[in-house]
């Protein structure tokens, strides 16, 4: 054996010359999604604003029913569904009708099946513990701005994935505002009164209108919100309770779904 094959290899020879390499890397990790929850956050403060006073209606309203600042957060925080909330104040009486407050929670919410079935594509990447935690927080105003930053990080035509970072910066930021200012409006509620000549109730469906404006399709993929608008305006005015929004809910899957047939 010559004096070149007692020689260490390369690697080895690595190691003599620079034993720091060898070393384990104590560089931060990448806070990536940190960054992302943060920016979710960020994106939804103007619709956070836009709850603040929707949220104190509701507050006071159910105040004026007798519900106090305990009940509030609970019924805001565990349903977590302003129009079905709105609707349970509206319908509470003492003793309350629990069959029918049940019943109308039920089909005013029956859009989120619809919209938990959009999202249910975009988070297959998760596994089902925190697909399930992050519909509990979805929201019409959640859904819209996660559904739209899905589309826009995936503008190639590949399929979007829902960047749960985001979503839950959003989504939480949204469920903190609502169940904190219902208990404001709950505990003020005697002081506020009737806030309703303000008009402060059509903060809602203004915020949710300026998001929609954000994920236009244009005229063509847009048919199934129009055909909704206009069915559930007719259900409005012909139907009692909240029949409306189940018509309109199905008549918007029906458009969709023969778009896609024809196309």
């Amino acid at each position: 054996m010559t004096i070149i094959d007692r020689l260490p290899s390369h690697s080895c020879l690595a190691c003599v010359v620079n034993p720091l390499d060898s070393l384990p890397s104590h560089a931060p990790p990448s806070n990536k999604g940190g960054r992302e929850f943060a920016r979710g956050l960020q994106k939804a403060i103007p619709v956070m604003l836009g709850f603040i006073p929707f949220a104190l209606v509701l507050g006071a309203q159910a105040a004026q029913k007798g519900l106090g600042v305990v009940a509030v957060p609970l019924l805001t925080g565990l349903n977590f569904g302003g129009g079905s909330e709105f609707a349970v104040i509206a319908l509470w009486s003492s003793p309350p009708h629990v069959l029918l407050i049940v019943a109308i929670t039920l089909l005013v919410n029956s859009r989120h099946l619809l919209m938990g079935a959009v999202l249910a594509p975009l988070l297959s990447h998760l596994p089902r513990r925190r697909a399930l935690f992050a519909l509990f927080f979805m929201c019409d105003e959640s859904w819209a701005m996660a559904l739209a930053d899905a589309r826009k990080q995936q503008p190639d035509g590949r399929k979007p994935a829902l960047n749960l970072h985001y979503y839950l910066g959003v989504s939480l930021g949204l469920y903190l505002t609502w169940v904190v200012f219902t208990t404001v409006g709950a505990a003020a509620g005697p002081s506020l009164g009737d806030l309703r000549p303000w008009g402060f109730h059509m903060a809602f469906p203004a915020v949710f209108l300026v998001l929609l404006r954000g994920m236009w399709p244009g005229w063509r993929g847009a048919l199934p919100w129009l055909c909704s608008l206009v069915t559930a305006g007719a259900a409005h005015g012909l139907l009692p309770g909240a029949w409306y929004v189940a018509v309109g809910a199905i008549a918007g899957l029906a458009t969709a779904y023969v778009l896609s047939e024809r196309s």
